[in-house]
């Protein structure tokens, strides 16, 4: 069953600054991991035309999920982690 995104199904995504809260991360990999693990990203920030940067809300947890990821402890289901690579690339390259 193939389900297809449609942008205004999409929630739209708001430039947060640097100043506030949240965790920051260009990494594509750890963004979609955050992601499969139930964390909200809050904020797509593109303002360098060569990387994206990615903005959570900063939770408890987090950075056990950061580590867990980089340490390769993390599990999370191979589909969801899969399908949220697919979305955070359509986010990048669809604006």
């Amino acid at each position: 069953m193939n389900k297809k995104l449609v942008k205004s199904q999409l929630p739209e995504l708001q430039y947060i600054p640097s100043d506030k809260d949240g965790y920051f991360t260009f990494d594509l990999g750890c963004s979609a991991a955050l992601i499969s693990a139930g964390f909200q990203l809050i904020s797509l920030d593109k303002t360098n035309p060569h990387k994206a940067q990615f903005i959570f809300c900063r939770e408890d947890g987090i950075e056990q999920v950061v580590d867990d990821y980089w340490a390769d402890r993390l599990e999370v289901k191979a589909r969801t982690f899969f399908d949220n690579i697919k979305m955070l690339k359509n986010r990048i390259y669809s604006e």
